[in-house]
């Protein structure tokens, strides 16, 4: 939750989450960071009356998948690059720029959804397929696999919230499958964010489109338990791990680097993972980012053993394993990848109206552009009535987001807001 707190107030070791002006207006790199020195301190007094931090007493639980302890959640390689490039990538996640990514503006987001949404669409079609193969014994089509992802990462390099949009069609019968592709979508935007170039992003791709592909081998009654798991069940389940890398290392034109994704989505940062038990940057840079985006998809997923989560929660959880779970720097770049308050999030606001988040500003992550669905009173908005709330201060003076609404509140399904094409 985010909470006002006037700057005389402020500690090292608090996350600041927005500023009381625009971070245009600061000199400080993007918007949220953890106070570390005195000298930001000192600035942030300086220039602010009061900031808004991560209030960590409302984060609790945690994304681990041990499912014999009752959890949630979702587990080896080498960095892409070599370790010379792995450790740029890390040490850019840390100090974040201002200066234009490389890939330049996104273009305007309706413009691109068309194109998304014949990706999504190929990219269902193609995990199907692959799913048959796989259980019949038949070679994956890799030409297909390398087609889909490198229409996947121009679709990101153009716009990345047009693919995001449809990480929120779920279905829980549907899991294994809208996964992987979920899990594609939201590591090339992880990895557009981070300035990863386009060879890079299409090996991302493709092992984050395959990282379960592991998964077709083990028994569905007991991926799909609604109860805990034994240990012998349990190990059963961890084996997808090594049944997944063997797969990837029998294709030809898979890179060693895409085979980290599935080899390393499971390790942990401080350990305690599987299949290797690997720790830190052993983990290798794809294996760090496919353990955040996993785990960040499992939990925000309805399962036969769990309801899934708000996005906004299962940020708030990903930042309280921060340096333990997780790499610290690549949970700090992945909030600001999906915002604050990512797309499809069910909001209600300072007036009591709920709408659904439908474009995260990214100057201004408390302040996104919400499709207005219900009144304060119950009755329904007329279609597609929209509040950008950081470019309408006259037609909403002192709206805000008052809190995050649990998925389905109201009855309301995100996807049915997704924007139209064009």
């Amino acid at each position: 939750m985010a909470k006002q707190i006037d700057v005389q107030d402020l500690k090292k070791g608090m996350y600041v989450i927005d500023l009381d002006r625009p971070w245009t207006e600061s000199p400080f790199m993007f918007q949220g960071f953890e106070i570390r020195t005195d000298a930001q301190l000192r600035e942030l007094q300086r220039l602010c009356q009061h900031v808004y931090v991560h209030d960590r007493e409302h984060v609790t639980g945690g994304p681990g998948e041990d499912r014999r302890k009752g959890g949630v959640g979702a587990g080896s390689g080498t960095a892409v690059g070599g370790e010379a490039r792995q450790a740029q990538v890390l040490a850019a996640s840390l100090a974040v720029r201002r200066d234009p990514s490389i890939h330049g503006e996104p273009v305007p987001l309706q413009a691109e959804m068309v194109q998304a949404r014949r990706l999504e669409a190929d990219a269902r079609e193609l995990i199907y397929a692959m799913q048959d193969d796989v259980r019949l014994g038949r070679n994956i089509d890799e030409s297909r696999v390398q087609a889909i992802i490198t229409g996947m990462v121009d679709s990101v390099v153009r716009n990345p919230d047009a693919l995001i949009w449809f990480t929120q069609l779920r279905n829980k019968d549907e899991y294994t499958a809208l996964h992987s592709i979920r899990v594609a979508i939201l590591a090339l935007a992880f990895g557009r964010h981070l300035e990863l170039t386009v060879p890079e992003l299409n090996i991302l791709g493709v092992g984050a489109l395959l990282h379960d592909i592991g998964k077709l081998k083990v028994p569905g009654d007991i991926l799909n338990k609604p109860g805990r798991l034994t240990d012998s069940e349990f190990a059963i389940v961890k084996s997808h791990v090594p049944e997944g890398v063997k797969i990837l290392e029998s294709l030809r034109r898979t890179p060693l680097s895409a085979v980290e994704v599935a080899g390393c989505h499971h390790e942990r940062y401080q350990g305690g993972g599987y299949n290797r038990g690997l720790s830190g940057d052993r983990i290798g840079l794809f294996g760090l980012m496919a353990a955040i985006v996993d785990t960040y998809d499992a939990i925000t997923s309805d399962r036969a053993y769990h309801a899934g989560i708000s996005a906004y929660e299962a940020l708030g959880r990903l930042y309280a394993m921060r340096n333990k779970e997780f790499h610290g720097g690549l949970v700090d770049r992945f909030i600001q990848c999906l915002g604050t308050y990512p797309v499809g999030s069910v909001v209600e606001l300072t007036t009591g109206d709920v709408g659904v988040v439908i474009a995260v500003n990214r100057q201004r992550y408390l302040r996104p552009t919400v499709t207005l669905v219900r009144r304060a009173n119950g009755a329904a908005f007329p279609p597609e009535v929209v509040l950008n709330l950081a470019a309408n201060p006259a037609a909403a003076p002192g709206v805000e987001i008052r809190r995050v609404l649990p998925p389905g509140a109201h009855g309301i399904q995100p996807a049915d807001y997704m924007p139209r094409v064009t």
